[in-house]
């Protein structure tokens, strides 16, 4: 089990975003995130260090992959729409707090309007 904090952390983060719930529908050894029934996160809280996965641009995905070797194609999920964030330090806190961000962005932006408004 991952000790170090970051899975209290990144719990925290992700279920901060409105509307969002924690969903084990995978097994108890991952976390999902979701926000009007689709996931937006990823915790694979077993991973020693911590495994995240986020929604992303396809072209943003490719950009962070080559940026950061830290970063890998979704793990079991869409390589193009998904990254997979190995958390080996603190210092990118920052980082994925942002791409938490659009990983939700990006779902909050394709539902129906009415489900939008909800969420504000």
């Amino acid at each position: 089990m991952n000790l170090d904090g970051r899975l209290e952390s990144m719990r925290a983060i992700l279920l901060g975003k409105p509307g969002a719930v924690e969903e084990f529908p995978f097994g108890p050894e991952v976390m999902v995130y979701k926000v009007a029934g689709k996931m937006f996160g990823i915790i694979s809280w077993e991973e020693n260090p911590l495994w995240i996965s986020l929604k992303c641009d396809p072209e943003r995905a490719l950009e962070l992959r080559e940026a950061h070797t830290d970063i890998i194609p979704g793990y079991h999920l869409s390589k193009r729409l998904w990254n997979t964030l190995i958390l080996k330090s603190a210092e990118t806190q920052a980082l994925v707090e942002e791409l938490v961000d659009h990983s939700y962005d990006l779902i909050v932006a394709s539902l129906p309007k009415a489900k939008r408004l909800e969420l504000e």
